[in-house]
């Protein structure tokens, strides 16, 4: 681990001793303060340690949000199952990704660029997802949230029609209030995913019974 990873991580243990986590575009702000080399995907995950679930789920469940080609969610939807996956499956607590992934990076200018376009929003959000009622500290629980978003992430992946831009919308605020450490946010997350579900589970039903009366 580098010393520059091990600043993070100290500075997380203290956010985390006073019991108010750093928000997530302050982190992004630190981190681009960065000069001496590219950003790299490890370099993030790192940083976000434990929350580096609900960031990378954020991050990818974004790009379904936008109107996309037919198809386009058999690409879009598999880098949410696997940080899903590695919310259920990780032993480490954090996203762990293919070295190849890991090693993918930015330079810091283009970093800055894109920190520096994000961060109005991020900051726009954070005043509404604040860390509050954050009940789901254990791994375990981390594990069932992970569950859930598993499901979800595979529903966004399949080709439903209607049926992916809500549950990726739930995964997106999943993620972003995990990251927040904002325990009512994930509750209206995951109330809005059984939402995403129960439509999803109506269309298909809808043209399984459509098809039948056809044939």
């Amino acid at each position: 681990m580098t010393d520059r990873a091990e600043t993070w991580v100290a500075g997380l243990v203290t956010a985390r001793e006073h019991h108010q986590p750093e928000n997530l575009s302050d982190l992004l702000v630190r981190l681009a303060r960065t000069t001496d080399r590219k950003v790299t995907i490890r370099d993030i995950a790192i940083a976000l340690q434990d929350r580096s679930f609900g960031a990378f789920l954020l991050v990818f469940a974004l790009p379904n949000l936008v109107p996309m080609p037919p198809g386009a969610t058999f690409i879009l939807g598999l880098p949410l199952i696997f940080v899903a996956w590695q919310m259920v499956a990780s032993p480490g607590g954090r996203v762990f990704f293919p070295r190849v992934v890991n090693e993918y990076g930015v330079e810091p200018q283009t970093f800055e660029a894109i920190v520096r376009r994000l961060v109005p929003w991020m900051r726009r959000a954070e005043k509404l997802v604040i860390p509050r009622f954050w009940l789901f500290e254990s791994r375990i629980a981390e594990r069932v949230i992970g569950l859930f978003a598993l499901i979800l992430a595979v529903v966004v992946f399949l080709p439903i029609p209607l049926g992916n831009w809500p549950p990726a919308f739930a995964l997106a605020l999943l993620g972003f209030a995990h990251s927040q450490r904002d325990g009512l946010g994930v509750i209206i997350g995951c109330a809005l995913g059984l939402l995403s579900l129960l439509l999803a589970g109506f269309v298909v039903y809808t043209a399984i019974a459509v098809v039948s009366l056809v044939v």
